[in-house]
């Protein structure tokens, strides 16, 4: 087997989606070089600078860490395309005119290094059309990868290859994406747009056609068909919104432009709405104002009729809230099926076009139904695929309904459903694999090497796969945990309470997972099957399970049960076998403060990580200012604590939390020697690695050790901070009250700078302070406010 290693990338192009796939290869520590056109004024690589420089400023952040945008190295079509020399994969991102990218083609053919990718991120043109011009090596390199916006949250790239692409270059390429980039692959053929968005913007153009037909405004379609479907939270027009309009416009135009032959071109028109909004140039989130517009602090909605905004927020009637809640699948689509309410008519009509569509149109535009809900779900944010969806509902029934419709003249052809649909089958997804009409088989996964590093891929219903809640041999379980192992001495600890709180049912079980592994196994792995869906690592101490407590013993029955988790925590820390966190998601409070007394962590790039208790009016009581105070002590080498304890203050006292893994590196919540992983499906795979390697190695726990402390001076240094942000209104007095507190325990209490103090010293000072304000009437304002709303209270 021959090794791919991507030394070197190059972007062409510096706009929305260059830049930032030049900064998520940055993310990855891919070296690139990002071009554009060199600048009329100015430096020459002034265009591209620019779009560096604006990386910083977007929102959600196309960079793990900020500073890193100096690691992209400028470059202009004039000046520097020797570059391309040294770069193994050639990504073109351009603006979508197929003229302007063969001009640019022919000016970087002739520098493309002999055994490099060269790819398009085109979203909808023809690769085929692309590659003309070539020479026949060239075109053998070429291939589409269209990552989707923005390219470092969202999960898919569609791999799209030319009759000419060979096939080892696939591979490559997807190995790379997979586990380099992080990202969820999906092989598209040739054709119009691809698989989500050919899908996807089909389903906007069905939806807004239907919501007209059945007279429903903006605000209830969103409500309709956001979350309670499963779907994007911002529904069908915010998303449009978030899109931009003009982009929605484009793909639809290139459906109209190449699909003439197609039963549902009509639907393919530019909605008149939408053609009236661009027209007025609001294109939606970028302007301020598309199918919706912030007003102050209400959102209003455009209303057709009058050609205003009007105020929005309409829901959803309760009748059809109550069917969406119904759990199974078949009887919720029987219901809107039969229903005479209008939104739930909508809602039948949308699900009945998808389905129209998708078996109409499988064997043209995807290889097999697997790579249309894959697509969907990864490019579109759908928690199930469509035809994940037609199958949990019944397929047979599903069918006999939507040809009903077609036959009636509902549907929005009379295109008949295939005969595949109605040969007996009851679904395309099998443990075989997934139907592709053009092969006539059940398709299974791909099994190239990158996939056996993921133990559980990506499930699909109906395939039967095994997920990680269920694979391998149970040791232990309640309901708060799972212990379990998958023969290969590598114990593995699961959580399985909502957002993975911890109370005493998880405290019991981390006792156990120790005490388990240490008799028997190489290490143990904390690590919970829904990290890879968008889980959490643990969103911190179960305050809910506590009030029973505190109702029937008060403040006095908490005290031991704090004592518990700081024990737990600390049997953790010097456990005899390493103990590897695998973090994804939120880790907060108590979820970081678990995750930190690992022996090493393993994080996806996309962890969320802070000790944010001051958002309820506590303080950390985990363990997580104590360790604050050794891992300063421990970076300090000797110089002076104090430079390097504030920025662990800081975090604690404002519940900073980290936008990425990288981030949390530099706030000190992971370790220099931690690892970070892009592919939250690897994460377990490489948390083992971790377990095996350290257990290799002959690990021990570290030695308890006398932490050097700063006392009395730090406090005194760090309360005429605090005494400046109160009298200045920036905090509370609540708040200063809170902060005095994080820096009495952070400072090692009422003793002299440079004292020893041992770890429970620390430990007890954290929970003195945790009782002293759990008494207190303003947190318990907080964590009442917190439990009712979600939100923090500010008092």
């Amino acid at each position: 087997m021959s090794n791919f290693i991507v030394k070197k990338v190059a972007v062409l192009g510096a706009g929305v989606m260059g830049a930032q796939i030049a900064a998520h290869c940055v993310n990855a520590r891919v070296p690139v070089v990002l071009f554009d056109l060199p600048a009329r004024e100015g430096a020459k690589n002034g265009i591209v600078q620019r779009a560096i420089d604006n990386l910083k400023k977007l929102n959600p952040a196309p960079l793990g860490n900020k500073d890193d945008a100096a690691l992209i190295e400028a470059a202009n079509y004039e000046d520097n395309l020797d570059l391309l020399k040294g770069c193994d994969l050639i990504i073109e991102a351009i603006a979508e005119r197929m003229d302007w990218k063969h001009d640019l083609y022919k000016k970087v053919a002739p520098h493309i290094g002999p055994n490099a990718i060269f790819a398009s991120n085109t979203s909808g043109l023809s690769i085929t059309a692309l590659s003309e011009g070539f020479d026949a090596d060239l075109k053998s390199r070429f291939c589409g990868v269209h990552f989707f916006n923005p390219p470092r949250y969202m999960h898919l790239v569609e791999l799209i290859p030319t009759a000419a692409t060979r096939p080892d270059i696939l591979d490559q390429l997807e190995g790379f994406l997979t586990t380099t980039l992080g990202k969820g692959v999906v092989r598209a053929k040739d054709t119009p747009n691809f698989i989500a968005n050919r899908v996807g913007i089909f389903g906007m153009l069905a939806t807004i056609h239907e919501a007209e037909k059945f007279g429903l405004s903006y605000d209830v379609v969103d409500d309709l068909t956001g979350a309670r479907l499963g779907r994007a939270k911002s529904g069908t027009f915010r998303t449009a919104d978030v899109v931009g309009l003009d982009t929605m416009g484009h793909v639809i135009k290139t459906m109209q432009d190449n699909l003439a032959d197609d039963p549902f071109f009509a639907v393919y028109k530019t909605p008149d709405t939408l053609a009236k909004l661009i027209g007025a140039g609001a294109l939606g989130q970028k302007t301020g104002a598309g199918f919706y517009k912030k007003v102050g602090k209400d959102i209003q909605r455009f209303d057709p009729a009058s050609g205003n905004y009007v105020p929005g927020g309409k829901k959803a009637d309760d009748l059809v809230g109550r069917i969406l809640k119904e759990k199974d699948p078949a009887k919720r689509m029987k219901a809107l099926h039969d229903s005479t309410n209008p939104q739930a008519q909508f809602l039948w009509s949308i699900f009945r076009d998808a389905f129209h569509y998708i078996a109409v149109h499988l064997d043209t535009i995807a290889d097999n139904a697997r790579d249309v809900d894959f697509a969907l779900r990864w490019g579109f944010g759908w928690k199930t695929g469509p035809f994940e969806n037609w199958q949990a509902a019944g397929w047979q029934q599903v069918a006999t309904w939507v040809k009903e419709d077609i036959d009636a003249g509902k549907a929005l052809c009379n295109t008949p459903l295939p005969a595949w649909v109605f040969d007996g089958r009851d679904g395309v997804h099998t443990p075989e694999g997934s139907w592709s009409p053009s092969r006539q088989a059940y398709v299974p996964r791909l099994q190239l090497p990158v996939y056996q590093r993921q133990a559980f891929r990506a499930p699909l219903l109906g395939e039967g796969a095994v997920d990680g809640s269920k694979g391998g041999t149970t040791v232990f379980e309640d309901e708060s945990v799972r212990i379990w192992h998958q023969d290969d001495g590598v114990l593995i600890l699961s959580l399985k309470t909502k957002m993975h709180v911890i109370g005493q049912g998880v405290i019991n079980g981390l006792a156990k997972a120790v005490e388990e592994a240490e008799r028997g196994y190489q290490g143990l792995v904390i690590w919970s099957a829904d990290a890879a869906e968008g889980g959490a690592f643990s969103a911190g101490a179960d305050l809910q399970s506590m009030l029973p407590v505190f109702m029937s013993g008060g403040l006095k029955a908490i005290e031991p049960e704090v004592a518990k988790l700081q024990q737990a925590h600390q049997n953790l820390k010097y456990a005899n076998v390493p103990v590897v966190a695998a973090v994804a998601g939120l880790a907060l409070g108590g979820g970081a403060e678990l995750m930190m007394h690992a022996a090493r962590r393993v994080a996806s790039i996309e962890s969320y990580i802070g000790l944010v208790e001051v958002g309820v009016g506590l303080v950390p009581a985990g363990g997580g200012l104590k360790e604050a105070a050794v891992r300063a002590a421990a970076d300090a080498k000797g110089n002076d604590i104090l430079q390097f304890l504030k920025d662990y203050f800081t975090h604690a006292a404002t519940a900073a939390v980290s936008k990425s893994a990288l981030e949390a590196q530099k706030m000190g919540y992971l370790k220099p020697d931690d690892v970070i992983v892009f592919n939250p499906y690897e994460l377990l795979h490489v948390a083992k690695s971790q377990v095996r390697a350290l257990a290799d190695a002959g690990y021990r726990p570290p030695r308890r050790a006398l932490v050097p402390v700063v006392g009395r001076y730090g406090l005194a240094t760090i309360k005429a901070q605090l005494v400046n942000m109160r009298d200045g209104g920036f905090i509370s007095a609540h708040d200063f009250k809170l902060g005095s507190m994080i820096a009495e325990i952070v400072s090692g209490g009422d003793v002299d700078a440079g004292s020893l103090v041992s770890e429970q010293w620390l430990l007890d000072l954290e929970r003195k302070a945790f009782m002293e304000l759990l008494g207190h009437p303003k947190t318990q304002e907080r964590i009442m406010g917190m439990m009712q709303t979600g939100k923090p209270v500010r008092n």
